[in-house]
Parts: structure tokens; sequence; C-alpha cells
């Protein structure tokens, strides 16, 4: 029987997101694989929760992350952190030695035949060293930093040198020049053999329509925005006192918008009329409410797909995965507003190519949502230019690469 290490990086969604929908699209030629998964914290809990039948293959790695902050990681606790304890986080030289121990007793234990990793650098040098093949999923090698944060470029630099220790490194996007990534990857000629342009993780199928729901009520013959909050904890939340901040000035008195907070609290949901009042979704829906503001938790998968569906343009924070399938498969303009360099870079390359605007304070927010509507014609235009060259499906075709490499023996 094959073993499969699946290794996921517990910072934000955005790598397990990638990593599940890789896992459905093995199942297509998994013949008998037994698959084990790592991470910590949210992540781990959702594996737990996601494969309960499972459980003795989902496996607590305690790999180390950033320090939260108030506004998303805090990077002076962090560089603390690198020789001292940080709210309880141990050393972070002591915290790699003893997660790499942790990964390579599990290494040991298995004996896996494929190592696949989003975020994990650890398993490619375990894989490496133990003569087992190995697949590095990523959107970035060597990004571009912003200016303020050029003291990271030490550690840019070992990250891709442990990367590179991958026998695959698959670009999560798709291939140049339509890569939204294009400036979170710097590959050096000695490496680029290994990288696989394979598509963005998204999917074009849908599931069957069930009956519409009261939200989806709501939101139809409705000009709105889609503002999602996504990420950790941290990041989600300095994306909601960005987009609260927004929402109380003037200009967005008429702006119509539904808010995706990304937290399963029933409690969030509510529906703010023009005149003030809140209701709740089912009696919004029931009297017809004329709505300003809605606020859900938690949107499920068909409520998602209707928001995306029919809303004007979608605000973001610059996750690779939410872009692609916001421009890529729905084809609408996102207003962009970073947290992490990676996502600044990735909202440049879309802003530079006419698919979206970015924007860091509240003036700049509320001026994107003019340019957009003032100039929305264009923007149409180059993102159905940019649908005809998206390539998804990024998920299946690494699954094949996967298949390829256990049948594989050399």
């Amino acid at each position: 029987m094959k073993r499969i290490g699946q290794f996921i990086y517990s910072w934000g969604n955005g790598h397990y997101s990638r990593m599940m929908l890789l896992d459905e699209e093995l199942a297509r030629y998994s013949n008998g694989w037994e698959i084990h998964y790592s991470s910590k914290d949210d992540i781990y809990r959702k594996l737990l929760k996601r494969f309960p039948e499972k459980r003795q293959y989902v496996h607590e790695i305690l790999m180390p992350t950033p320090i939260d902050g108030r506004y998303g990681p805090s990077i002076t606790l962090s560089m603390l952190n690198f020789l001292l304890p940080v709210r309880g986080s141990p050393p972070l030289v002591r915290q790699v030695s003893s997660y790499l121990r942790e990964e390579a007793k599990l290494f040991n234990s298995v004996k896996f035949d494929l190592s696949i990793s989003d975020g994990d650098m650890g398993p490619n040098i375990l894989a490496r060293n133990r003569g087992i093949k190995s697949i590095f999923v990523t959107n970035q090698f060597k990004p571009k930093l912003w200016r303020s944060h050029s003291y990271f470029y030490p550690g840019v630099l070992y990250i891709a040198k442990q990367i590179a220790k991958a026998t695959k490194i698959i670009v999560a996007d798709s291939p140049p020049p339509y890569t939204i990534c294009e400036y979170n990857l710097n590959f050096p000629d000695s490496v680029k053999e290994k990288v696989v342009y394979a598509g963005h993780f998204a999917k074009n199928e849908r599931s069957p329509p069930a009956p519409p729901t009261d939200l989806e009520r709501l939101l139809q013959d409705c000009d709105f925005g889609y503002w999602m909050r996504t990420g950790n904890k941290s990041t989600n939340e300095v994306t909601g006192r960005k987009y609260e901040e927004v929402f109380s000035s003037d200009e967005m008195r008429n702006e119509r918008r539904v808010i995706s907070h990304a937290t399963a609290d029933p409690s969030i949901d509510a529906v703010t009329g023009r005149d003030g009042r809140r209701y709740s979704v089912s009696e919004a829906a029931e009297k017809k409410i004329d709505w300003i503001q809605i606020d859900i938790g938690f949107l499920t998968e068909q409520q998602k797909e209707t928001a995306l569906d029919l809303c004007r343009y979608a605000v973001v924070n610059g996750s690779h995965t939410v872009m692609g399938e916001i421009i890529g498969v729905k084809g609408k303009p996102i207003i962009g507003i970073p947290v992490y360099d990676e996502q600044g870079n990735q909202i440049d390359w879309a802003q530079e190519h006419n698919l979206g605007v970015g924007a860091k304070s509240k003036r700049q927010v509320i001026s994107a949502i003019s340019t957009l509507r003032s100039n929305y014609p264009k923007f149409e235009q180059a993102i159905s230019e940019f649908q005809k060259n998206f390539v998804p499906n990024g998920a299946r075709a690494t699954a094949k690469i996967a298949a390829e490499m256990l049948e594989d023996k050399n």
C-alpha cells in the first residue's frame, strides 16, 4: 500500500483549502492509498472534524507560525520570539528543532512513499534525506518585500532554500504571463526545471442547486459589493476593523454590501435596512426590506456562489486562492486591501492588469469603489481576456502528477 503524507501550514486557511481540494482529486487515482494529514491549531481541529473515521491518520505537528498581533502578525513579537518565549510560544529556534524531530518520527514510523506539503518546508528536507519524493505547493518563492520589511530578506532566502529541496514545486496558478502571483515568484535557473504551473486550485463545477435561501432571495436584483473577511483570527479582525472604518463614511451611505465574516457564529447574521433598523435574514426576506448591509457569519457554499454571481465587485485582502476564484472563475473585479507583503504583490499585479484596484486607507477604498463603478466596462473587458487564459483545476493536475510520481520507480 502506498502512503502519502500531507503537511499543511496552519497560518491562514488558504493552505488548508488547497490541500483539501487536492485530497478530493487524489481519490480519482487512489488504489487504496493510505493518506496522513498533519497540521496544528485550528487547521488540526478542522482535519479531525473532516476525517472523524481517520483520526489515527491526523497528526498534530507544532510547526512554527508568527505571533498574532493587533493588525495581523506582530513583527516585533515574532522577532523577539526568535530567541525568547512569547505568549507561551517557545523560542523559534527551539520550535524548529522540536517540530522537525516530530515530523522525522512520523516519517520514520509511517515510511511515506510521497510527501505533499503546502507551506510547511520541513517535509522537503526530511523527504530528501530519506530518498523520498516530495511535492511543495506554493504561490511564492523569494517574493518581493515591502520596503519597510527589507530586513526579512535573509529569512526569505532561507525559506527559498528549503523549498528548493522538494522534488517538484507546484505553483498553484496559471502559467505566465497570466500568473496572479508573478511578483511573489523569483525562481533561479537551478530550480526552474522542478517548477510546474499546475493552474489555480479552483473548481469550475458547481453542485446541483438547492431551493434559494432567504439570504439569496434578498440578493436578487440588487447592486452590491461582496466584502470578504478571511484568514486566521488576527487577520480576520484587522480586516473587519478596516471595513467598519469605510462603512462609517458618508460616501457609503447608499452603497449596498454583504459582509462574509468567515466565522461560524449565527448570532452575527443580521440585515440592516435603509431605515437604520436591524432585522433577521428571514424577517428581512419576508418583509422585502430595502437593505443597505447584510452581515453573515458563515455562508453555505451555495450562498457564497450566489453572492459572487450577483455582486458588482468583491473586496478581499489579497488571498491568492480567493483572487483566483473571484477573478478567474466568477469574472468579477476586486478591491484589494492587503495585510501581508504577498497579498500586496498580488493586488498590485491585478491592478496593473485592470482586474481590480488596490487600497490601504479608508479614502483609498472609497476611491477604488468610485473607480470601479466609473470604469466598469474597462475592467470587464480585461477580466474577460484574463478568463480566456485562466487555468483552473490545479488540484486535479497536481493529483495526476502525484500519481505519476508514485508509479515511477526511479
